[in-house]
């Protein structure tokens, strides 16, 4: 694993390795055909994560972030508003997403998957992009979770329209589920044999992982390990990295790797996987945060996928 760190700051843990970095250097820096999936909530590279954005944020102020009002008492985190997102503002996040594809299509091997966040709203942009960037769509795998996103009256019109939204209540998460095309006349089988990759895992149960996966807002356990805004459960995506690697065998990449949630549901998987993260302060939670994470107990994840609940793992 440490072959991947190239010059870059990294940290073992486990069977892991995380990296402060610029993922597109590190996806364009490391051997062809060497990753065998990518499980990622990428930040979109727009500007919600521009510096001003997020300065607006802290202070409360807003910007694009959308910041809810307390509700029974608890305080919401604030979410981008993607509709907020001008004609210029598409473009770039086309461009960004369209040169990252084709730097994972570098490091990926042939067949190997990746699993990528999005949403309702810009989940066709994103999609055209990575595909223009040379990976193959597969469809989407549906995350049944009430978010805050959606259902809001119109802004600054909430008095005139109160029988007004502006969008529905989203009550789902999309995930792209994109592949890296396999070598010419190569079927799934001989993908398998030859690069480990190709397809998906099945259940410890047997049955074939299903793309619609009940879920929940994250828990406030979780989220007091890591205060990441889109911190995602580990009883999400200890499902996904799972599935993710058709042998059971290989290394799974989070190159945008926020507080760590993808590298620790790895480790309670005991897969290998490296991290990146090119801000230093989530760098910095991250590497505290996932041996904490790892740890968490997910019962209902073990029961779903036919196991017996085990302190800290998945089977």
């Amino acid at each position: 694993m440490l072959d991947f760190a190239l010059h870059y700051r990294s940290e073992p843990i486990g069977r892991s390795l995380i990296l402060h970095a610029d993922c597109f250097e590190w996806l364009g820096k490391v051997p062809e055909n060497s990753v065998h999936a990518i499980v990622t909530d990428p930040p979109y590279g727009v500007k919600e994560y521009d510096f001003d954005q997020l300065e607006k944020r802290a202070n409360g102020n807003g910007g694009i972030w959308r910041i809810p009002p307390s509700f029974d008492g608890h305080v919401r985190a604030p979410l981008p508003r993607f509709t907020a997102l001008d004609d210029r503002e598409r473009q770039r996040l086309r461009r960004f997403f369209v040169e990252w594809a084709k730097l994972a299509v570098h490091a990926l091997r042939p067949g190997a998957h990746v699993f990528i966040a999005t949403n309702a709203f810009i989940a066709q942009l994103l999609y055209a992009a990575l595909v223009e960037g040379g990976l193959e769509f597969r469809g989407q795998l549906i995350r049944l979770v009430r978010t805050l996103r959606g259902g809001d009256r119109p802004k600054n019109a909430e008095e005139a329209f109160p029988e007004v939204c502006s969008m529905p209540r989203g009550c789902y998460e999309p995930w792209g589920i994109l592949r890296k095309p396999l070598l010419p006349k190569m079927k799934v089988s001989d993908c398998l044999k030859r690069f480990q990759t190709g397809g998906l895992r099945r259940l410890p149960n047997g049955k074939p992982f299903a793309d619609v996966i009940p879920s929940e807002r994250t828990p406030r356990a979780e989220r007091k390990i890591a205060n990441h805004p889109s911190l995602k459960p580990q009883s999400f995506l200890r499902q996904i990295v799972y599935v993710s690697l058709p042998l059971g065998e290989g290394i799974v990449v989070d190159p945008f790797m926020g507080a760590g949630s993808t590298i620790a549901a790895a480790e309670a998987l005991g897969i290998s996987s490296i991290g990146v993260e090119r801000l230093q302060d989530y760098f910095k939670m991250a590497k505290a945060a996932i041996p904490r994470l790892k740890a968490v107990e997910v019962p209902r994840v073990d029961a779903k996928l036919g196991a017996e609940p085990s302190q800290g793992r998945l089977f």
